[in-house]
C-alpha cells in the first residue's frame, strides 16, 4: 500500500514531508486536501488529524500528523532507504532540529506569509509585519553564517534532517523580495547551493506552483 500524503505543494510544512519521502525514494500518493472549501474541518479529515491540520500522512495502520513528527518517522522507520538523514545521534543534530522549528521557522515563514502566500490569494500584505519578521530572520542568519563558516551542513559533515527540514521555506523567500537575506551571507548560500542540489529537492521543487 502506497504511502499516503494529504496535502498541497503550495504548503510548505506539506512539502517537508515530501521533501523526505523523495530523499528515501519511497513511492507515496499526495492527496490534495481543498483548504478553501474547509475540507481540512470535515469529520473525514478530521479523523486523521484532530487539529484540522495538513499535512497528513497514512503510512499503513500509521497516521501521522505535524510536518516534523512525519519527517522524523520517515528518517528513522525508512532509515536504510534512500539517503540515511538520522546517520548519527549527536548533540549537535538534536540542537540543530530544535533551532529550525524555534528559531529559523517562525521568522521565515512569516515573511513567506506576508511576501508570497498572501498576494497568492489575493490577500494584501502587511509589509511593516514582513520587515519585522525579517528583522528577526536576519539576526537568526547571522549564527547560521558564523556556524555554516566551520560545518559543511548544520550538523556537522553531512546532509541529515536537520538540513532538509529547512529546505522549503529558504526556496520560498528566494522567490520573494527579501532573498538577499540569505544570497548575501556567503556562507549561508553555498550551504543552500550544496543542499539544493540534491536530485530528491530537485524532485521536490518541480512540483512546487510558485
Amino acid at each position: 500500500m502506497a504511502i499516503k500524503v494529504y496535502g498541497l505543494t503550495l504548503s510548505n510544512n506539506a512539502l517537508r514531508a515530501i521533501a523526505a519521502l523523495n530523499e528515501k525514494e519511497l513511492e507515496y500518493e499526495l492527496c490534495p486536501v481543498d483548504l478553501q472549501s474547509g475540507a481540512h474541518k470535515k469529520p473525514d479529515f478530521l479523523a486523521l488529524n484532530p487539529f484540522g491540520q495538513i499535512p497528513v500522512v497514512q503510512d499503513g495502520d500509521d497516521v501521522i500528523f505535524e510536518s516534523r513528527a512525519i519527517t522524523r518517522y520517515i528518517a528513522t522507520k525508512y532509515k536504510e532507504s534512500g539517503a540515511d538523514l538520522l546517520p548519527v545521534s549527536s548533540a549537535k543534530l538534536e540542537t540543530w532540529l530544535q533551532v529550525e522549528s524555534s528559531q529559523f521557522y517562525p521568522a521565515i515563514s512569516g515573511i513567506n506569509f506576508e511576501l508570497i502566500i498572501k498576494p497568492m490569494l489575493g490577500m494584501t500584505t502587511d509589509m511593516s509585519n514582513a520587515e519585522k519578521h525579517a528583522e528577526k530572520l536576519s539576526a537568526v542568519l547571522d549564527v547560521y553564517e558564523a556556524h555554516l563558516a566551520k560545518n559543511k551542513y548544520v550538523a556537522g559533515d553531512v546532509f541529515t534532517l536537520a538540513d532538509l527540514n529547512h529546505m522549503p521555506e529558504i526556496y520560498l523567500l528566494l522567490k520573494s523580495p527579501k532573498a538577499e537575506l540569505i544570497t548575501s551571507r556567503p556562507h549561508v548560500k553555498a550551504w543552500w547551493e550544496d543542499i539544493s542540489a540534491r536530485p530528491a529537492w530537485k524532485k521536490t521543487a518541480a512540483s512546487i506552483p510558485v
